[in-house]
């Protein structure tokens, strides 16, 4: 009986030792819903590359869903709105990414991926005034969206929409 008693002592204190020992040192920190969401673009992107445009579609929807959980929990961040227009359009509803677009850059006039990306839709809804002006706003940037948004207007890149 006491034998019992020892080992289930021993027991008890080595699990209490160990968990009070990692939960000071190693806390888990939980990922947003918007970085859970910029995961699932960055697989969608990959598999838009490989060809794979069901697979891509179902990460761009799942990251749709996570950003607009975002935009409530913090609601008029730019970097959401430019992503929620990215998936949006992605998806192919070109009409309400535009609006998360503007809607971001209402918030941040000069944010590098919004105006990219806005262009790109420019581009792909053949409003290419627009996407010159978005061009514009990037030209001092000194940045990879400026060449990409001025090779996919200058036709010498091609755009995955």
């Amino acid at each position: 009986m006491m034998k019992n008693f020892l080992v289930t002592l021993f027991l008890v204190l080595l699990t209490t030792s160990s968990f009070s020992a990692g939960s000071d040192s190693t806390t888990t920190k939980v990922k947003s819903n918007y970085d859970k969401a910029v995961q699932s673009i960055k697989f969608a992107k990959k598999y838009e590359k490989k060809g794979k445009i069901k697979k891509a579609k179902k990460r761009y929807e799942k990251a749709q869903k996570l950003l607009l959980k975002s935009n409530k929990e913090k609601p008029l961040q730019a970097d959401t709105l430019n992503y929620l227009g990215f998936t949006t359009r992605k998806l192919g509803d070109y009409e309400n990414g535009e609006k998360y677009y503007l809607l971001g850059l209402e918030i941040d006039p000069n944010h590098k991926g919004i105006n990219e990306y806005l262009g790109e839709l420019y581009v792909a809804t053949n409003r290419m005034d627009l996407a010159k002006e978005r061009l514009k706003v990037l030209k001092t940037c000194n940045c990879e969206e400026y060449n990409e948004l001025k090779e996919i207007i200058e036709g010498t890149k091609k755009s995955k929409y």
